[in-house]
C-alpha cells in the first residue's frame, strides 16, 4: 500500500471514503482522521485485505464495499496473467478466502463476498476469464452504488422518527465513512435536516479508536451540524438530565431474531436509554440481517490486540504490566431496540417476524 495526502473539498453527503479507478482501489485512511487526510493506495487484494484488518477501512458496509473492489482487482491481475478458467477461479477463490479472513464480526464483508463469487461464476459460463474480470468490475461498482442507494433510503425511512426540534445521541461512526457514502445512522440524521428538522447531535467519543470523535464529529463538523463530544460514560447521565431525545447508531450484524452486534459501548447506551424512557434505533441495510444466525449469541466477537489499549497517538497511556482486553463489538439485546430502520423500512418489534417480511415482502 502506498499513501497520499488528498485535500478533498467536497461536502460530506457526496462524500464515499472509497475510490475506484483502473483496477486500483483508493481507501482514505481513517486512523489518520482527523488531522489528515490521506489516502491509501491498493495495487492487489493483498493490500486491500491489509487495508480491512489494519481498520484502514471500517464500518461493516465500507468494509463490503472494499472487499468487493479486492475481488475485483484480484480477477484483472488473473486475467492479466493469462489464467485460463481453472486456475482463474482457483486463484479467484483463494482471494475470497483471504478477505473473508479480515473481519469476523462484519456481516456485509461474507455478504458482498458471496455477491462476487456469484457474479464470477455467471461470467464463466460461456466466457472467459477476461470477461469475468470485466463484469466482477462492474459488479464491484455496483455494491459501492447500491451502498449509497441504500443510505439514502434508510434515511428517508428514518428522519420521521427524530424530533422536529432535538437532540441525537450517536454511538460509533455509522456515516459516510463507514458505507460507500451517506451513512446509516447519520444519513438518517442528514435526511431530518434536510427535511427541516433542527438536529443536534451528542456524538460518544468511542473509546479506544475514538471513532465517534475523530470521524463523527469530523463529518458533522465539515456538514455544518451542531455536534457536541462527550465521554462514553456520561451518555446516561446526560439522558438522565432530558437532554437526549432518541439515541441512533448503526450495526455490524443483525441476528435473526433482532439481537444487534455493533461497536463495543453500544449495549450500555441502549441499556441507558431503556432505563430513562429515550427510543433506541438501530440503522442498517438488509444485507446486514444475518437468517443465518438466530440470535446474538452466535455472533462472533472480534477481539482486538490488547496492546491497542496501551497507547493513543503515540503515547503510553496504562502501564505495559497491566492485562488489556478489546473486544472490539458488543451485542444489544432486541427488547432494549425500538425500531431497526433498514433501507425498506421502519422495521419495529417482535423482530423475528418483522425483519424477514421487510426482506420477503419487498
Amino acid at each position: 500500500m502506498t499513501a497520499s495526502e488528498s485535500a478533498t473539498s467536497s461536502a460530506t453527503d457526496d462524500f464515499t471514503p472509497i475510490r475506484y479507478a483502473d483496477g486500483v482501489l483508493y481507501v482514505l485512511d481513517q486512523r489518520q482522521l482527523p488531522a489528515h487526510e490521506t489516502w491509501v493506495e491498493c495495487r492487489d487484494e493483498a493490500q486491500v485485505a491489509d487495508a480491512i484488518a489494519k481498520m484502514v477501512v471500517r464500518g461493516a458496509p465500507a468494509i463490503g464495499c472494499t472487499a468487493a473492489y479486492g475481488v475485483a482487482i484480484a480477477a484483472r491481475r488473473l486475467a492479466a496473467a493469462g489464467a485460463g478458467a481453472r486456475a482463474f477461479r482457483a486463484g479467484l477463490d483463494e482471494a475470497i478466502e483471504r478477505l473473508r479472513a479480515t473481519r469476523p464480526t462484519a456481516v456485509n464483508l461474507f455478504w458482498a463476498l458471496a455477491q462476487m463469487r456469484d457474479a464470477a461464476a455467471v461470467a464463466l459460463t460461456g466466457g472467459t476469464p477476461g470477461d469475468a474480470a470485466a463484469a466482477l468490475d462492474r459488479r464491484a461498482l455496483a455494491i459501492h452504488a447500491e451502498d449509497v442507494a441504500m443510505c439514502k433510503r434508510i434515511g428517508a425511512a428514518g428522519a420521521p422518527l427524530l424530533p422536529d426540534d432535538g437532540t441525537v445521541l450517536t454511538h460509533c461512526n455509522a456515516g459516510a465513512l463507514a458505507t460507500g457514502g451517506y451513512g446509516t445512522a447519520l444519513g438518517v440524521i442528514r435526511a431530518a435536516r434536510a427535511a427541516g428538522k433542527r438536529v443536534r447531535v451528542i456524538a460518544d467519543e468511542t473509546r479506544p479508536y475514538l471513532q465517534g470523535a475523530r470521524l463523527t464529529a469530523w463529518e458533522l463538523v465539515r456538514d455544518g451540524f451542531d455536534v457536541t463530544i462527550i465521554p462514553d460514560s456520561a451518555a446516561g447521565f446526560l439522558m438522565r438530565r432530558g437532554e437526549v431525545q432518541c439515541v441512533v447508531v448503526g450495526a455490524d450484524r443483525v441476528a435473526a431474531n433482532g439481537d444487534v452486534a455493533n461497536k463495543i459501548g453500544t449495549y450500555q447506551v441502549a441499556l441507558a436509554a431503556a432505563a430513562h424512557g429515550v427510543p433506541f434505533y438501530v440503522a442498517a441495510p438488509v444485507s446486514t440481517i444475518d437468517f443465518e444466525t438466530p440470535a446474538g449469541d452466535a455472533i462472533p466477537i472480534e477481539e482486538r490486540a490488547g496492546t491497542e489499549m496501551f497507547a493513543h497517538t503515540g503515547a503510553d497511556i496504562a502501564p505495559a504490566a497491566a492485562h488489556a482486553r478489546y473486544p472490539a463489538f458488543d451485542v444489544t439485546p432486541a427488547d432494549l431496540i425500538t425500531a431497526i430502520v433498514t433501507d425498506r423500512g421502519v422495521v419495529r418489534p417482535p423482530y423475528g417476524d418483522s425483519l424477514r417480511r421487510a426482506v420477503c415482502d419487498a
